[in-house]
């Protein structure tokens, strides 16, 4: 059932990258009444991520791709200079495609490789369903961008889009709610995929369900399945607002030492998990703890800053700092695990405001391999 010809891999994300997809952002009402700096913070990042890779960059309409470039190039007129005239030489790309928000992490396509000794073996495009975390009405926009932008990388790549199922019915997954080492071992949280009542992604799936599709769609048969997710997080559960993959045996966890703080009982049970957990070989994964920032509130709300919502591209780190004490020290542990990448800290005390920052902003394209379209099920 889960052979070489119909399973693929989910690269970790500190393979190498032909292009990184960001969403201009244009939802007023994801950054209540402080919308005027988050597009200079977009700017910022996609001046930092064309040193390492294409910026791929989706517009709703020509007008904000317009306001895109003149953002850009007002604040990097030196690396967007020619962007109008020619896009290729900064180093980004416009996709125009009507969206609702702009979280590319969540709403666009995962990109897998065909487990196979060939390192040629088709490679795919998987336009798993979005719907709006199970929580917003207004996703229709993003999830049909998703497919726009699968198909054009398909097309583009001569891979394989395929739309996966599950007992005949579409697969709801978003990119935040998983990390892959690559290797065979996959994070989710039960918050995110288990809760039967809240913001739920795929009614009637259970456990085993899942890790039948993670072996089947990600080439991970060893899922490691960690509590709930940290307060403030609208996702219900994301992984990628609390603990990440650095290298195939290692993991950053958040830690927050306040015993007050719910974020700590959170956290520390997670720990635990962890601590019993075994990675694909059997070994157990060396676990590195991540400081967590002072709580930011906006509004009477608590909202998700975190550490652990950076974006690894093939020659830079993107780090959201919060002008935190913390920020120095979480900077430093995450560079000391990419000794070869130059770790960027990006202000986002702006950004959270939208409830998620760098890696809910951002999706990888690897540089993958392969070639038809078709629709396949389970």
């Amino acid at each position: 059932m889960h052979s070489a010809q119909n399973s693929y891999r989910l690269p970790a994300e500190w393979e190498p990258h032909d292009a990184v997809w960001l969403g201009w952002p244009h939802n007023t009402s994801d950054w209540p009444g402080k919308f005027q700096p988050i597009p200079w913070v977009f700017a910022e990042m996609a001046s930092r991520l064309a040193t390492s890779e294409t910026v791929r960059v989706v517009c709703k309409d020509e007008a904000s791709r317009k306001r895109a470039i003149r953002i850009l190039k007002k604040a990097d007129a030196q690396r967007f200079g020619r962007i109008a005239t020619d896009p290729a030489a900064a180093g980004i790309e416009f996709v125009i495609a009507p969206t609702n928000r702009g979280w590319t992490r969540d709403f666009m396509p995962a990109f897998v490789q065909q487990l196979s000794p060939d390192a040629t073996a088709p490679c795919a495009v998987l336009d798993f369903a979005f719907n709006g975390w199970g929580k917003y009405a207004d996703h229709e926009l993003d999830n049909a961008a998703g497919t726009v932008c699968g198909l054009r990388v398909a097309q583009e790549k001569g891979w394989d889009y395929l739309a996966p199922l599950f007992r005949g019915g579409p697969i709801t997954f978003e990119g935040g709610a998983l990390d892959v080492n690559g290797r065979g071992t996959i994070l989710a949280s039960e918050e995110c995929l288990l809760d039967p009542e809240v913001q739920v992604r795929n009614p009637g799936l259970l456990r085993a369900d899942y890790e039948e599709l993670f072996l089947r769609w990600f080439g991970a048969p060893n899922p490691i399945w960690l509590g709930r997710g940290i307060v403030g997080d609208d996702t219900h559960g994301h992984v990628d607002d609390f603990c990440r993959f650095v290298a195939p045996q290692t993991l950053l966890l958040c830690q927050e030492p306040d015993g007050r703080d719910p974020n700590h009982a959170i956290l520390e049970e997670n720990r635990e998990r962890l601590e019993s957990a075994r990675l694909e070989d059997g070994a157990r994964p060396v676990l590195v703890r991540l400081p967590m920032p002072r709580p930011l509130y906006f509004d009477g709300q608590r909202l998700p800053a975190s550490y652990a919502n950076f974006y690894i591209a093939n020659t830079v780190v993107l780090v959201p700092t919060f002008n935190d004490a913390s920020d120095r020290l979480a900077l430093g542990i995450i560079a000391e695990h990419f000794p070869k990448r130059t770790v960027i800290g990006i202000h986002a005390v702006d950004l959270v405001l939208g409830l998620g920052t760098v890696h809910c902003l951002t999706h990888e394209q690897p540089q993958l391999r392969g070639g038809s379209i078709r629709s396949m099920e389970l």
